[in-house]
């Protein structure tokens, strides 16, 4: 895989995750038609992966590299169930599907890829490793999104935003790695060296070029992670202004969150009430039954005896 396989598929993580995160959480997303453009989108997106693994199967097989060919294997395999993850969208068309059963795939699909850059090792002392272990951190955000929203359904919105973000953290990672190592973008003192299509490893002249090369990539990737929550936090502030404080979002938990003024009508109904008042709880506290007394020129008087003793009390006008 060259630089122009690594940026292509950067760039199709990239639009379907922004379709995850934007598209999914407005109303206008959730008709037919777009549902099955995007179930189209992500179809072709996965037989791109299918095609450019086949090659690379094919070139390490004529190399002899029986590591590649290994490695194209699991590859396609990730690819062919993401195919079917694709496919199950355009199959619930004309068969009821359970509806748990895409977000199983989904999870299983993204926990094998999980695992595929997790073992995948073709050179210990590789710099590739660094990047390729970076870019466990949004498989993992997805696995732990599509997991949330098969376990409860309510949390749809924010797992759809979280995957999402994933999605796109992703496609600018591959990006970023097709850069490194296939245009020269790394720290000097680093090779590239190819087995075959598929099997290649980024190798230092010595330890302080190795290290340095491993923390350019994890300067890299903080900076991707800091661009991308500055990018969805702009974005979602827009968004949740446009739609009157985020009513769309809340509305998929049940939650009301608009409210409008009351009006003239409301207002006459209250003044005519016999229980409307103005007096406030506290003002009810102090009242006691001498104060009506008091307003018809009634005194209560209690006189009391030096030795405790008191007098019993009489009333006077």
């Amino acid at each position: 895989m060259g630089l122009l396989s690594f940026v292509f598929g950067g760039l199709g993580f990239i639009l379907i995750g922004a379709h995850e995160a934007l598209l999914h959480s407005s109303p206008s997303s959730q008709n037919k038609k777009t549902k099955t453009l995007f179930s189209i989108s992500l179809v072709l997106f996965s037989s791109f992966f299918i095609l450019n693994s086949t090659l690379s199967l094919f070139d390490a097989h004529s190399s002899n590299d029986a590591v590649g060919a290994a490695l194209q294997l699991q590859v396609l395999s990730i690819a062919f169930v993401f195919l079917f993850y694709s496919l199950l969208p355009l199959l619930s068309l004309s068969f009821t599907l359970p509806s748990p059963l895409l977000n199983l795939v989904g999870a299983f699909a993204f926990a094998e890829e999980f695992l595929l850059f997790y073992l995948q090792r073709k050179d210990p002392s590789g710099v590739e490793n660094r990047y390729y272990d970076l870019l466990l951190v949004p498989i993992a955000v997805c696995v732990f999104c599509t997991v949330l929203e098969l376990g409860s359904p309510r949390s749809g919105v924010v797992a759809k935003l979280g995957r999402g973000v994933g999605l796109v953290l992703q496609g600018t990672w591959l990006i970023q790695i097709g850069l490194s190592l296939f245009s020269g973008w790394v720290a000097q003192g680093c090779d590239l060296h190819h087995v075959s299509r598929g099997n290649y490893t980024l190798r230092c002249k010595g330890h302080s070029e190795y290290h340095r090369a491993r923390a350019i990539a994890t300067l890299q990737f903080n900076c991707h992670l800091a661009l991308l929550v500055v990018l969805v936090v702009g974005c979602f502030s827009v968004i949740t202004s446009r739609n009157g404080g985020g009513g769309v979002f809340l509305d998929n938990f049940n939650v009301s969150t608009r409210y409008a003024p009351l009006g003239g009508a409301e207002l006459q109904r209250f003044e005519h009430s016999p229980n409307f008042t103005l007096n406030s709880d506290d003002d009810g506290d102090d009242h006691t039954p001498e104060d009506d007394n008091v307003g018809n020129k009634k005194v209560v008087v209690v006189e009391h005896a030096v030795n405790g003793n008191g007098v019993l009390p009489h009333t006077t006008e």
